[in-house]
């Protein structure tokens, strides 16, 4: 314990040294444990910006609650490996794992559907744990304390032997969790670096990652094992292989393990290795790793008295950029989705795009906070769009999972476009747009057949319909952006289509029969994690989903005084969540409010838009302060690749863009004492909560460089300007 505190301590002075004096050290407000507990589903392993790398603790359990591979309440590590996902409802990833000890590992396979990994789980206390941005130690109770830090193509450990003996570090690639399984794996040693590959069948139906590792020492011995039998070979393949390497190790001396991963093959790997790493210098990468997230971290300077507070806000920030991560070698080659590798000519390509998610507030949040990425996403979806054959839903590692509903690659472009964003082909971009518009897959043929999806002939269908005229809305957008009226018209009139399931006897959306009549039995407290005619939600949730088309929305209840009754009973009602099979992801609930899960994520400052800004800015007050905190389990539901904290970052700053592409963002109330955002040019826009404190949740007057605002919103276009945004708290 008291060692791995040393070296921590150590690597933190080193990081801190490379700070300017007068520059405050944004990243001692993050907390990478934060979500690691309950249903939060993120890593507390080390990662730099939007990386290929994210080199993390698996406690090698199976489970939801492992999907990022690891879960606080858990007390055994199966080892550190290379691939996580951030937040999300999927177990995938978790690709080449090192496991070190000081013990030796038991070689032979007990049972045949295992991985030696998971055999030879070691303990550690979390008292003996320490994660920070680009950083994460623990003292393993199998003698070695592990460091690990990353660079954005790599991942560099250090294990220092608490004793002298043997040191035995085991590669495991057959080591797996949850769905994910590997079906074509290769190591090879050649006496001085282990290289290999992962193929992998899972969410991601073939993924390829190859790597290539180096060591700081040679080791005594190398053992090739193939489903738990040593082969007596310098390499091994198959779908369960590891090898074990031994060092022999002094009391406090080092072993340092140099990684390199690529999506391309071995060459690739290597090459981001030797390009990214080319020293044994821990300290000084993980003061750069540091040093990348304190860049990231300053796009927003936040000021406030409670430092508890600006602990959750930063570390909301941090997981605004994990995802989505680098998928491109130093050189420009990466693996397509047919499977072909390319190389990206004019831009960096991109993988990890959870666009049911990030389409609603981590991509608008984007284009203030890394603007210069825009371009890449987009030429990303472009491009992949030219390999699959249509705009991706939820791309993973050269993989289309298909996953969640919508065509949601359609709200971040045209949100670009829009934002006259440049570095990609418009009319390009428009032409991918509509294709996906008029696919025939998930009830879009019905959709433009009846106006809505039958809810006989489709499961989700209500969902499916809402998300996709939320898609077409912004289409039409693009379109008139662009200058095709007619497009234009023809778009607009698809996103009224989720009118066809408002039914005004009740007030609900619902489902809708292919001749016309309402699916009976509704009960809008009903929900089915999947057959039903709605996605993770009920139709409590899913009838507020009309962010494109507020006003139409407020229409269909008759009035604004009954649509704002009936939002304020959403937050209020006392059942509960009907359903033995109801979706986990309806969590976060304040009535049958879920801010857990995405569809409810613009909700409360729709009472804003109907003319009670008061009573949005007492809820989402109310939402950061149970919904967000800094305890481990301080995130109510997934995080899911940054958008749940990209609906924080922006509350807390005390706006949000209800409408995700039309470059609006609607005023709430700011927990934040001042915010400010630094923007290309050099130019800064600030806002400042006069009087704020945790009483003051209402707002008595709200003034953009120094003019009164008499409207409920500012733009893209004010924020980017530079200037002033100053609320009076009351």
């Amino acid at each position: 314990m008291k060692r791995t505190m040393y070296f921590i301590a150590a690597g933190l002075l080193a990081a801190a040294s490379c700070t300017a004096p007068q520059q405050r050290d944004l990243t001692v407000y993050v907390d990478p444990f934060i979500g690691t507990a309950a249903h939060g589903h993120v890593f507390p392993g080390a990662a730099t910006p939007f990386g290929m790398v994210q080199l993390s603790p698996d406690n090698g359990t199976s489970g939801w609650d492992w999907c990022s591979g690891y879960n606080y309440s858990d007390t055994v590590i199966a080892g550190f490996s290379h691939t996580h996902l951030s937040g999300t409802g999927i177990g995938d990833l978790c690709d080449i794992l090192f496991l070190p000890s000081m013990n030796g590992f038991s070689l032979e396979l007990t049972d045949s559907t295992a991985s030696l990994a998971k055999q030879n789980r070691v303990y550690f206390s979390h008292e003996a744990e320490q994660a920070r941005p680009g950083y994460y130690a623990v003292a393993l109770a199998s003698g070695v304390d592990a460091e690990l830090t990353a660079t954005p193509r790599c991942g560099i450990q250090r294990y220092t032997a608490v004793t002298g003996g043997t040191m035995h570090v085991l590669v495991d690639l057959g080591f797996a969790v949850n769905w994910d399984r590997p079906v074509d794996c290769r190591l090879s040693w050649d006496g001085t670096s282990l290289s290999g590959r992962r193929i992998s069948a899972g969410w991601a139906e073939k993924q390829h990652v190859f790597f290539s590792s180096v060591f700081s020492r040679a080791p005594a011995s190398v053992k090739m094992t193939n489903a738990g039998t040593v082969t007596g070979s310098s390499e091994a393949e198959g779908s369960n292989i590891a090898c074990v390497l031994e060092f022999e190790m002094k009391e406090g001396e080092e072993l340092i393990i140099k990684t390199g991963i690529s999506a391309a093959d071995e060459a690739g790997a290597a090459g981001n290795l030797a390009a990214e790493v080319p020293g044994w210098d821990f300290s000084k990468a993980a003061a750069e790793a540091r040093q990348a997230w304190q860049k990231r971290l300053a796009a927003v300077k936040a000021e406030s008295a409670d430092s508890s507070l600006l602990k959750v806000f930063y570390t909301a920030l941090y997981h605004t950029m994990i995802a989505p991560s680098l998928y491109s070698d130093t050189d420009g080659r990466y693996r397509g989705t047919d499977g072909n590798v390319y190389t990206a000519q004019g831009f960096t390509n991109y993988t990890v795009f959870s666009l049911w998610d990030t389409y609603r507030a981590a991509h608008p949040l984007f284009t203030l906070t890394a603007p210069e990425l825009v371009p890449d996403f987009i030429n990303t979806m472009l491009t992949i769009k030219d390999q699959q054959g249509k705009l991706p839903v939820w791309s993973l590692a050269g993989n289309e999972t298909n996953c969640m509903i919508g065509y949601h690659a359609v709200p971040v472009i045209a949100d670009a476009v829009h934002k006259k964003f440049t570095g990609f082909e418009y009319g390009k971009a428009l032409v991918a747009s509509v294709h996906s518009a008029f696919l025939d897959f998930r009830g879009l043929d019905y959709y433009r057949k009846y106006g809505y999806i039958p809810s006989e002939l489709e499961n989700e269908s209500v969902a499916k319909t809402m998300e996709y005229s939320i898609d077409d809305w912004c289409i039409s957008q693009m379109a008139s952006d662009l200058g095709q009226t007619e497009l234009a018209a023809e778009f607009l009139a698809r996103s009224h289509n989720y009118r066809n399931l408002f039914d005004t006897t009740i007030k609900f959306v619902r489902g809708r029969m292919s001749d016309g009549n309402w699916r009976p039995d509704f009960d809008p407290l009903y929900s089915h994690h999947t057959r039903s005619d709605f996605t993770e939600g009920n139709g409590w949730q899913y009838t507020w989903l009309a962010p494109h088309d507020v006003d139409g929305l407020v229409s269909l209840f008759g009035s604004r005084e009954m649509f704002l009754e009936r939002l304020d009973s959403l937050f209020r009602v006392t059942e509960e969540v009907k359903g033995e099979n109801a979706s986990p992801d309806i969590s976060g609930l304040i009535g049958q409010y879920a801010h857990g899960n995405e569809p409810s994520h613009h909700i409360a400052y729709l009472f804003s838009m109907a003319g009670a800004p008061e009573k949005t800015e007492s809820m989402v007050r109310r939402i950061m302060k149970e919904m967000y905190t800094d305890k481990k389990d301080g995130i109510c539901g997934n995080e899911d690749c940054g958008q749940m904290s990209a609906w924080y970052v922006f509350s807390a700053m005390g706006f949000y863009p209800v409408n995700p592409a039309d470059g609006k963002f609607i005023l709430g109330s700011p927990v934040l004492d001042k915010a400010a955002l630094a923007l290309p040019g050099g130019k800064i826009f600030t806002v400042i909560a006069e009087g704020n404190s945790p009483e003051k949740a209402n707002v008595s007057a709200c003034f953009l460089n120094g003019a009164k605002l008499d409207r409920n919103y500012i733009t893209w276009e004010e924020i980017t300007a530079g200037g002033e945004l100053r609320f009076v708290m009351k």
